[in-house]
């Protein structure tokens, strides 16, 4: 058996900021949810935040047609609950994701799980089709809320 060889590229990205966010988005009636990984600031003047979401999932055209989406920010023990979002089932063969979950809506209407900590709802400002497996959302906040300010709450 071979020894690991020490990557250093994977030692420092775990060093990064990461989190569990639920992107949401809703279009003429219908309504879907990804987690996504990784969502930074990305200017301070005006506010801009960075999403890198997963290609190919059902939020991207609801996205592209309301030109809007939210970001939650879900706690680690909601984990369990939101693997529905992890799925790649077209929301149409599972039924609306959201049904079991007590949501509200901030300007954006996506639908946002009250179970947050905290949600943005941001209108697009630019969208990134990488050659990689995920796409950039720049999104410019329009609309905040927190819901518990302590994670253990």
């Amino acid at each position: 058996m071979g020894v690991a060889k020490h990557n250093p590229v994977d030692e420092v990205l775990a060093m990064l900021p990461a989190g569990l966010f639920l992107m949401t988005a809703a279009y003429e009636g219908k309504r879907a949810g990804h987690i996504v990984r990784s969502v930074q600031v990305c200017s301070e003047i005006p506010v801009l935040i960075c999403v890198a979401a997963r290609k190919g999932h059902s939020i991207a055209p609801l996205i592209r047609d309301s030109h809007r989406f939210a970001i939650c920010i879900i706690p680690q023990a909601e984990s369990p609950m939101l693997k529905r979002f992890e799925m790649e089932i077209a929301p149409d063969e599972m039924g609306d994701t959201f049904d079991a979950l007590s949501v509200e809506t901030l300007k954006s209407q996506s639908p946002i799980p009250k179970r947050s900590l905290a949600a943005l709802d941001c209108e697009v400002v630019r969208h990134f089709d990488l050659e990689a497996d995920h796409e950039l959302f720049i999104g410019s906040p329009i609309a905040a809320r927190v819901y518990r300010s302590n994670p253990s709450a």
